[in-house]
């Protein structure tokens, strides 16, 4: 199925993708899906955010050659960091960073979103905590990151955490093509095959120290080839299976 969160009366509302629908639901999908008898046109709706997280937990250098290319060997255990809620966009939502900030940066990921509460998950039994999988843009002020030589204010920017268009459950983690385009250019081609942590061993990790809750969102690392946007420029993140995340700089 893909889930998706649409604005319907002022509101936020869940609903399913059915073709060129969407069949609205009654509650959150966490604990099964359950309609609420209407359907509206996907071309009439505009998408949210498909995921409303406690927290955004990110993985840094999960690809080997992105690692390289900031200047690193590979590291040998998943390097976490935290995104505030602060950073999170709708698709098609706009881009925009203080004028202080001389670079920015687009990173296309793979978002994986929690379906219940989860600690001290063991990898064989990830997928029971998964709802399933959307594209993400962990947007980052590449210059305060290295000015500051840490990552949250670089990171946790307003808006600098783009996601969707939708969540699927009919993907499997372990090989999708991404790709990131600016202005219909490739910039970034990776494939989840080349995660130096896997998803399965990634929800292990990560909830061995902290519990992830229902709705919670952990981005999974940038490919090689992460560069920068200026205002005027589209950014599409592009994973297979999923769909394509579209965001404007202003």
């Amino acid at each position: 199925m893909r889930y998706v969160r649409i604005e319907r009366q002022g509101r936020p509302c869940w609903g399913v993708v059915k073709g060129e629908e969407v069949l609205t639901l009654s509650k959150p999908p966490f604990d099964g899906v359950e309609y609420d008898g209407e359907k509206l046109p996907l071309s009439q709706c505009k998408l949210l955010a498909p995921c409303v997280p406690t927290k955004i937990v990110c993985v840094g250098k999960n690809y080997s050659e992105h690692a390289r290319e900031m200047g690193a060997e590979p590291p040998g255990f998943p390097v976490l960091f935290l995104k505030g809620l602060n950073t999170l966009n709708r698709p098609d939502g706009a881009l925009h960073a203080p004028e202080f900030v001389t670079r920015l940066d687009y990173e296309g990921e793979l978002g994986v979103v929690i379906r219940c509460r989860a600690k001290n998950v063991k990898a064989k039994d990830f997928a029971d905590y998964v709802l399933g999988y959307t594209c993400l843009n962990d947007v980052t002020a590449r210059d305060v990151q290295q000015h500051d030589g840490q990552w949250t204010r670089g990171k946790s920017m307003d808006g600098f955490c783009p996601v969707g268009p939708w969540v699927t459950d009919d993907v499997d983690s372990s090989a999708l093509k991404l790709v990131t385009r600016l202005n219909g250019e490739v910039v970034q081609r990776g494939n989840t095959a080349d995660f130096i942590t896997a998803v399965p061993e990634l929800i292990e990790f990560i909830t061995a120290s902290m519990t992830l809750e229902p709705g919670d969102l952990v981005a999974t690392g940038t490919p090689a080839g992460i560069g920068p946007m200026i205002p005027g420029d589209r950014v599409e993140v592009d994973i297979e299976g999923i769909g394509v995340l579209k965001n404007q700089v202003i």
